[in-house]
Order: C-alpha cells, then structure tokens, then sequence
C-alpha cells in the first residue's frame, strides 16, 4: 500500500512538473500563408501573380512567390482573388453614435448611449475593408478614445484607430455643439475643445494629449453641418493656427485642418497641418500651397450625393443644405484640380455623413473626377499610412507590417466599384470576413 501510494505521489508530481514546464516555454506561433491570385503593390504601383504571404502572430513575415510554408501553417486559398493591403479611411466619427444628419439628436441620448451605439460602427467599417482609421473628432470629447482602446483590448470588434479625442475650435465655431439657446449651459464633453487665443489652443492640446489622442483636429474655417456656421468664413486666425502645429509637434503629434474656405485652407497650410480636410473651395493659390508644403488633401467627394438624397427625403436640415448649395460640384472640380496638379491626396470620407460601411463608394467618384484606379487605391494604402505617420507599419504587405489584408473577385484595377464589396477582411492575421 505505501509503495502504490508512493508510486501515485511520483507520478503526480512528475505531471505537474511536466505541466510547469510547458507553461515557461513561450508559446507557439500562429502562423498563416495566404496564397494569392493577383496582389497589388500600392508602393510600387505593380500587380504580381502566385504570391504566398506568410503571416507570423499578427504580422508579415515574408512575400513572394518562393516562400516556403511550414507543414502546422493554416492555409488561406485566395487564389481566385486579388489581394489588397487593408483600406485606410483618414476621415471618420466612429464614435459619434447612430447615423443622423442632425447633430442636435446628440442632446437626445446619454454619452453611453452614444457610446453604445458606436459599437457597430465601427464593426460594419470593419468588415466593409477598412482595418484602420483615423477618426477626426466626435461631439462628446473623449468618446474615440475609449472605443479605440476597447478594440484594441479586444472587448469590441473594429478597425485600429487613431483618435483625436474632441475638435479643438473656436467659441460657437464649426466644432462647437450649437443651435441651442444662451441660457442653457452645456456639460464639459460638449465644450471641451473650445479655445480663443493661442495660449487656450496650446492648453486644449496638452489636456488632449494627456487624455491619450493620436492627432489633433482643428478647425479652420466655417462648415457645411453646423447649424449658424458659413463654410465660407475663417475662424482661427494664423497664429492660433501656428500655435496649434507647434504645441502638438512638442508631443510627436500631427494637426489636421477642417477648412472648406479658400482663407482657411491657405492660413492651415502655411502653418504647416498635416492635411487639409474638405478643402472644398481651395483655389489655385491653395493647390500650389499645398503642392509646395506637401500637404495632404483628405477630400470627401462621395457625400455630395448622400447629402442631396437626404434632402430629397426630407431627412436633412434646411440650414445645412442652404450652406451646400453649389459647393458639391465645385469640391469635385477642384478635386480633379488638385489631382492634375501632383498634390499628395489621401482617402477620408466623413463618414456618417453618409450611412457607415459604404466608404468604399467614394472609390469610384475618385477615379470619375481624375485618378487612375491605382491612385485611388493608393490614396487609401500608401499614402493614408504616410499621413498617420505609420509607413513601416501600415498601408503594403511587406515584411514587417500588421497583417492587414483585403480580397475581392476580379480585378479592381479595371472596375474599381469591386471594392464597394470586400469579401475578404483580416486584422492583425486575424481574419474577420471569411
């Protein structure tokens, strides 16, 4: 009895220490092979055929048409597709709740509920090809920053994002909650971004940055979907403008500008923001600009055509498409402007003016108002990971980088409304649309 019980004492000791030891040892690779029909190259601008890209935890490993596939790899057969890297948007509001046209509906809802309703939107981004985004701004402050890091603790499904936390605008401006009467005093989220000098945009930043945003958002001129606002008008004046740049450059951060005004688009780029967002009216002056800053222009061309169907419906407010009136056609003609031009351009849609999961529409409008099919493809690959300041992470497949990466049937070079329908999505080598 003693000898059996000694026995039985060993061998349990034997399988914990067995189990102890696994437990030290680091844990296996995850690893993937894609084998693809065509993969686009958006650095090169090239296409190449039988490409396998191994993927190792989460990101490229290797790509080419050599690569050897470990015998334990799961395979994923994309042979009768092209393969993209994952699309950017550099313009969204994720975090701003239900699509509406009206933001005085903000007032209507708790900022959990806004919060909650935020979920699926950022899931149909997802899934519709985008894998990473750069969200400019939300009327609640700080509304963004806990959706991304809820996607990134992995508690919500959606794209990687880069927050700005809240827009930093002037007193009443075209980042301001308005409409409302004097009297009623608003909460802090509603305010939160509002400055009038320099010093106060210089403290409006380091209290962003402190919150944890990637980027800053302003906003220089008036806007199209702001009740008492003029597109036309300038709002923060050079030097508020330049002190916003300077501040955040002091945190490693770059500065985006609203602007739709032909001033407030030219006082951004000399003050030397990132990107100009809209850029609805920029004249011949603000291309050059631009040209010569290196100035990303982030124009949304698609939501002309949602803006005009709501109204049509009934659906959009009478001051907000008074303020449209014959802007949608020029943006596009200067659009082509600007293409014909060489200035950087990057792929933004200003989702939810139209519903979320159909920015891939704005792909076509693009290549109707002067890119190839490649150039719009880059916009939304190279040249958006240019812009967030993330080359070596995002925007190809190569070596090194997240396993972000999109499929399609046929070849979106020759129809670039395939994209208006990904039917293969993977995060991270984690595959979200199967």
């Amino acid at each position: 009895m003693i000898e059996h019980s000694l026995r039985f004492a060993l061998r349990f000791f034997l399988i914990i220490l067995a189990a102890c030891c696994l437990m030290l040892l680091p844990a296996a690779a995850q690893i993937t092979a894609i084998r693809a029909g065509k993969l686009i190259d958006p650095d090169s601008g090239a296409v190449h055929t039988g490409q396998t890209i191994l993927i190792r935890d989460g990101k490229i490993d290797a790509v080419g048409n050599n690569v050897t596939i470990p015998p334990a790899a799961r395979i994923i057969d994309l042979t009768t597709m092209t393969v993209l890297p994952g699309l950017i948007d550099c313009h969204t509001h994720l975090a701003d709740g239900a699509h509406t046209t009206e933001p005085m509906n903000q007032f209507k809802k708790t900022a959990a509920q806004v919060a909650l309703e935020s979920v699926p939107n950022a899931r149909v981004t997802l899934e519709s090809g985008f894998t990473t985004v750069r969200d400019v701004g939300v009327y609640r402050a700080l509304g963004d920053i806990a959706l991304r890091d809820a996607i990134n603790r992995g508690d919500i499904i959606g794209p990687r994002m880069f927050v700005a936390g809240a827009y930093v605008t002037i007193t009443g401006g075209a980042g301001a909650a308005t409409g409302l009467a004097p009297d009623i005093t608003l909460p802090w989220d509603m305010h939160y971004g509002e400055a009038d000098s320099p010093w106060e945009v210089r403290q409006v930043i380091r209290k962003l940055v402190h919150d944890g945003v990637d980027h800053i958002k302003i906003l220089s001129s008036g806007a199209v979907l702001t009740h008492g606002s003029n597109p036309k008008s300038q709002e923060f004046t050079p030097e508020e403008i330049q002190a916003a740049v300077d501040e955040a450059s002091h945190f490693g951060l770059r500065v985006e500008a609203h602007a739709h005004s032909p001033e407030g688009i030219k006082n951004a780029i000399r003050a030397g923001v990132a990107s100009i967002e809209h850029g609805t009216m920029i004249d011949d002056e603000g291309i050059a600009l631009a040209k010569k800053h290196g100035t990303y222009l982030d124009m949304d061309i698609y939501d002309e055509d949602c803006i005009q169907e709501q109204g049509r419906l009934g659906n959009m407010p009478k001051d907000f498409l008074e303020h449209d009136a014959q802007l949608g056609q020029l943006h596009r003609n200067n659009f082509r402007k600007a293409v014909a031009a060489g200035v950087k351009m990057s792929f933004g849609t200003d989702s939810a003016v139209c519903p979320y999961g159909i920015g891939g529409r704005q792909f076509a409008v693009m290549v109707q108002y002067g890119m190839t099919a490649m150039q719009a493809i880059q916009a939304a690959t190279t040249n958006a990971a240019d812009l967030l300041g993330h080359s070596t992470e995002l925007g190809s497949i190569k070596p090194g980088k997240y396993a972000d990466i999109i499929a399609v049937t046929g070849d979106p070079l020759a129809d670039i409304r395939l994209l208006e329908n990904v039917q293969f999505v993977m995060k991270d080598g984690k595959v979200y649309k199967p």
